[in-house]
């Protein structure tokens, strides 16, 4: 009896095969192209409803991005989600948002009109970065979408089996990532030559998979597949009048180097591989605010190969594995220790600091988020990234710091020019030179210098007292000439020519990222001589000592054209004869500026409300005021008195598109109202209540801001202004 129920098995088991065969595996082939990448969401989209099951991918560039979030686990709806609505902008730079950015750092913009600064090594050579963007908010961004596969070193043990391809640039060979850490790898494969900065991985310099592979066909063979279904999103050639600058004939190059290797990919696929290829001829690398139409091509191209991909659906679901990898709770691992690895000039304690993840706690994305941020924006980094690194009781947050190859000394360079285009202007040149890291809690020695209408130099060194730069001591010299004008009864009668030296000490506390308080002493003398007007008039020499406690809290999004946040400053001084000083007196300044928005509209809130509580010489303590949104109509720095006050309202509205590209040129049409006063303690000048009003054309250009304007009060006073420098 036994030998005939064997008899009967091994007579059904041919039968059992021919009614249910194998199915082949299925490998996905996602190539490379920027924004047009985002078209692979709407194929994975379009293979799922069809019910086809992927058993590996392959992706370069930005398939690899989605390819390997596809692997890990995301389900298409997060990736739509993601793609719709990420900051791309803020992606595809590497400054952190200004509000995460340290308070000292956001003074610098302040200081000179030109953003960029020059970089230099510790040997004074000038340091160059290897790309216009080092990818430090793209790599944050994998980490955080990724978190959860940082334990898995082996990409065949993601949930679908994974490879990302790059290009090794010092030899010109492909690499194939197989194994190791899934974001590092992704960023690797994405990063097109001098526009992202190489990654260093295993001591090989890495760029752009689509150099050398962006079709990687043959990569999914080699995975063990049966069939293929690739997605070529590749972008066209040009034609020749569209050529019309380098940057074009640069990226032709680019382009006709992956067409090359994508056509000899293209052509080993057999009668069984399915090619798609989307309409996206309208479409270009740069257009990620496209995304939701780039998904609907990738979708819609899909759909139309639905009869053949019939065949190619399985009988029954056969990956319980990745539902479970696609439940959101399971990224979010339990920190339970902290570690820092670090080669920079800062110790790792300052580090350490500055990362507020709770032990025991899960991980917690968007405040590390922050405060990655607030780390890069110290500037001593190339890139500050982190890991989650499985341990046998839980799971480590491996912060990695590495020191800018480039250098951490800046100069900054600056031009500040304002003409009323009527034979009145002022303009100051200058440069501020500053030393990074000379101690390991971030001691910082800056040096500024102006030449010009106002003259200045001053130097600080500025110590923190702690690992998180909370408390600091800051001595400083500083040196500075100005032109003061005297009135008498309304009437100007002479203009002064104010010199002022003197040295000081703060000691201070920041306020987080937004702020800081100081409080010092310092000492200063110099002479006030005759400039302009009648010569009778005395010059004197003077000496001045005094207290001072100065508050400043700063939320602006954009020191130049802000949307949101606020800008408060409170200066509050006590000349007194102890000190060293000619007179006692008290003075204070306070400063405030509110914008509001809605859409492309900003309305900004604010003014300056200055006072001199004492009798004092005029001409050594007295407030400017005048210029563009400064009581507009007078010329800049017109008006001078002991106290001062300004409430201005000033409007305007973004005239151009906003660019997803971190090189975003924006211009803005606006006016302003204001309403200010100047008077001295003595009754011998003051100007009474004036009403002022200016229109205006803004264009922040990446030198700052450039401004073009009319202003006209009702003391009968008109100007055209041109400003080159600071709008508020």
């Amino acid at each position: 009896m036994r030998r005939l129920v064997l008899f009967a098995l091994l007579l059904f088991l041919p039968l059992a095969s021919i009614a249910e065969p194998v199915r082949p595996k299925i490998g996905l082939v996602l190539s490379g192209g920027a924004a047009r990448g985002l078209a692979h969401i709407g194929v994975l989209k379009a293979l799922e409803e069809q019910g086809i099951e992927i058993d590996a991918i392959a992706g370069t560039s930005m398939g690899a991005v989605v390819g390997g979030l596809y692997a890990s686990g995301y389900r298409i709806e997060e990736l739509e989600k993601l793609a719709l609505t990420l900051d791309w902008q803020q992606v595809l730079s590497d400054a952190p948002p200004r509000e995460d950015i340290p308070f000292r750092r956001k003074q610098d913009d302040r200081d000179f009109l030109v953003k960029q600064q020059l970089s230099f090594r510790d040997d004074g050579s000038l340091g160059l970065p290897l790309g216009v963007i080092q990818g430090q908010n793209l790599a944050l961004l994998l980490e955080s979408l990724l978190a959860h596969t940082s334990d898995t070193r082996d990409f065949d043990r993601l949930p679908i089996p994974f490879r990302a391809v790059a290009t090794d640039i010092a030899n010109d060979e492909k690499v194939v990532f197989r194994r190791g850490h899934l974001p590092l790898a992704i960023r690797a494969s994405m990063s097109i030559p001098a526009v992202f900065a190489p990654v260093d991985v295993d001591g090989r310099l890495l760029v752009d998979g689509g150099m050398v592979d962006n079709i990687p066909v043959d990569v999914a063979r080699e995975m063990g597949v049966d069939q293929v279904i690739v997605v070529d999103i590749g972008t066209p050639l040009k034609p020749r009048k569209e050529l019309l600058t380098v940057v074009d004939v640069l990226n032709q190059s680019i382009t006709m180097m992956t067409r090359r290797n994508s056509e000899a990919q293209l052509a080993t696929l057999g009668r069984d591989d399915l090619l798609i290829q989307p309409a996206l001829a309208a479409y270009g690398v740069t257009d990620f605010d496209r995304a939701e139409q780039l998904i609907d091509a990738g979708y819609r191209a899909t759909r139309a190969l639905e009869g053949r991909l019939a065949a190619l659906r399985p009988a029954s679901p056969s990956k319980p594995e990745l539902t479970q990898a696609r439940t959101p709770s399971q990224r979010k691992p339990l920190i339970t220790e902290i570690r820092v690895e670090n080669d920079s000039k800062v110790g790792d304690a300052v580090i350490r600091r500055h990362i507020r993840q709770k032990i025991g706690e899960p991980l917690d994305m968007g405040r590390l988020r922050t405060d990655m941020g607030t780390l890069y924006g110290l500037d001593y980094f190339d890139q500050v990234h982190y890991r989650v690194v499985r341990l046998p009781l839980g799971n480590a947050l491996v912060i990695t710091a590495r020191g800018k190859r480039s250098g951490t000394d800046y100069l900054r360079l600056g031009l500040n020019l304002s003409d009323d285009l009527r034979g009145d202007s002022a303009f100051n040149i200058g440069a501020s030179y500053r030393i990074n890291g000379i101690n390991e809690l971030g001691a910082e020695w800056l040096t500024r210098v102006q030449l010009g209408d106002h003259q200045e130099i001053y130097s600080e060194f500025y110590q923190p007292l702690d690992a998180g730069s909370r408390w600091f001591v800051a001595p400083y010299l500083l040196g500075e000439a100005r032109n003061i004008e005297a009135t008498l009864d309304n009437d100007p009668i002479a203009e002064y020519r104010l010199e002022r030296y003197g040295y000081g000490l703060n000691v201070g506390r920041q306020i987080a990222n937004n702020g800081e308080i100081r409080f010092g002493i310092g000492q200063a003398w110099g002479e006030a001589d005759v400039r302009v007007g009648e010569r009778d008039l005395p010059s004197f020499s003077f000496t001045e000592g005094y207290y001072e406690l100065k508050y400043s809290f700063d939320t602006l999004d954009n020191v130049d054209f802000p949307h949101e946040g606020e800008d408060i400053g409170l200066t509050i001084r006590q000349y007194d004869p102890s000190l060293g000083s000619d007179e006692r007196y008290r003075q204070w300044l306070l400063s405030l500026d509110k914008p509001l928005s809605h859409g492309p509209n900003t309305w900004v809130l604010g003014g300056r409300y200055g006072r001199t509580l004492d009798d004092a010489e005029v001409v050594t303590s007295s407030f400017q005021l005048g210029g563009a949104r400064q009581l507009s109509g007078f010329r800049q720095d017109a008006l001078s008195g002991q106290n001062v006050s300004l409430g201005r309202l000033v409007y305007y509205r973004r005239m151009t598109q906003r660019s997803i590209l971190p090189l975003d040129f924006p211009l803005y049409l606006g006016g302003s109202l204001e309403r200010g006063r100047v008077w001295n303690n003595d009754n011998a000048f003051d100007s009474g209540y004036i009403n002022a009003a200016s229109i205006f054309l803004g264009f922040d250009t990446p030198l700052g801001p450039l401004n073009f304007g009319y202003g006209f009060n009702d003391e009968d006073e008109k100007a055209l202004y041109l400003n080159l420098g600071g709008t508020f």
